[in-house]
C-alpha cells in the first residue's frame, strides 16, 4: 500500500542544542552595553576595586562576568553564601558575585569579602538588576561600602545589539539570513539576549524540518510560538 504525501510521517531534525558562547570573540557591542564592555576591558586599571554592573534580564550581564573571570582567574561566589565559602579557605582577590541583589544576600559576608579584597588590592564584580541603593542593604557599614563602589548601567539590547547578536547566532550553525528579516526578528522579540537564543533556535528547526530557508514569513511563526511558550511560562509562574 502506498502512503499519500499527507499520510508519510514528518521528519523532524534532531534537537541539537549550539551553546550560548561566553568569550570576548561572542560579545556584540552596540550603545546599549558599551560603558559596561569598556569597563571589563579595563580590567586591571578600574578606579575602585569594587565594580558593579547593573541592569535588567537578558541584557548581557553574565556574559560580560564570564568575560571577565576568564580574563582575571576570579572564583565566582553564591550571593547567599558568601561567607561559607571565605570561612572554607577560599581567599581569592579576584571574586565575582552575580545576583547580588538577590533577598538572601549575605550582607555579612559580602561586607568581610569587600574588606579583604581591598586590603589585598584585589577587585570584585557584583552584578545586579538595580544600583545597590535598591538592594534593601539593611547593614549601614556595607551600605557605605557599596556607595563607593563603581556602578555602571548596561541597557536592554537596542536593535543593532540584537541584529548583531542574530546574525552571529544563525553563522554558528552555518545559516545565512537577510538582514531585512534578521532585522524583523530583532524588532519584534522581547528586548533579551535569551529571547534571541530561543527565537534562532525555533527558527533553526523550524527550516530544517520544512526544508526551507528562513524567510520572514518562517520568522513570524517562530515569534508566535516564541511568544506563546512565553505565555504559557508566566501562567505557570502564577
Amino acid at each position: 500500500m502506498t502512503m499519500s504525501g499527507a499520510d508519510k510521517p514528518r521528519q523532524l531534525p534532531l534537537e541539537l542544542r549550539h551553546a550560548a558562547g561566553h568569550s570576548r570573540d561572542d560579545l556584540m557591542v552596540s550603545a546599549a552595553n558599551a560603558d559596561a564592555v569598556a569597563l571589563i576591558d579595563r580590567w586591571p586599571d578600574w578606579t575602585s576595586p569594587v565594580v558593579v554592573l547593573a541592569g535588567p534580564p537578558g541584557a548581557g550581564k553574565s556574559h560580560l562576568a564570564a568575560i571577565w573571570r576568564d580574563a582575571s582567574g576570579a572564583i565566582l561566589l553564591s550571593a547567599d553564601a558568601i561567607r561559607d565559602r571565605e570561612a572554607s579557605g577560599e581567599a581569592a582577590l579576584e571574586v565575582c558575585v552575580e545576583d547580588a541583589d538577590r533577598a538572601d544576600l549575605d550582607q555579612t559576608g559580602l561586607f568581610h569579602l569587600i574588606n579583604r579584597i581591598r586590603a589585598g588590592g584585589g577587585h570584585l564584580l557584583l552584578t545586579a538588576r538595580r544600583f545597590p541603593a535598591a538592594w534593601g542593604v539593611t547593614l549601614p557599614d556595607l551600605a557605605s561600602r557599596l556607595k563607593a563602589a563603581t556602578t555602571v548601567e548596561i541597557h536592554e539590547p537596542d536593535d543593532a545589539l540584537l541584529a548583531g547578536v542574530i546574525t552571529k547566532l544563525f553563522a554558528d550553525r552555518q545559516v545565512e539570513v537577510d538582514p531585512s528579516v534578521v532585522l524583523y526578528i530583532a524588532r519584534r522579540i522581547e528586548r533579551s539576549l535569551s529571547a534571541a537564543i530561543r527565537a534562532v533556535e525555533i527558527l533553526d528547526r523550524l527550516a530544517l524540518e520544512r526544508k526551507s530557508r528562513i524567510t520572514r514569513v518562517l520568522a513570524a511563526e517562530a515569534i508566535a510560538a516564541l511568544e506563546a511558550g512565553s505565555r504559557g511560562h508566566d501562567n505557570q509562574d502564577r
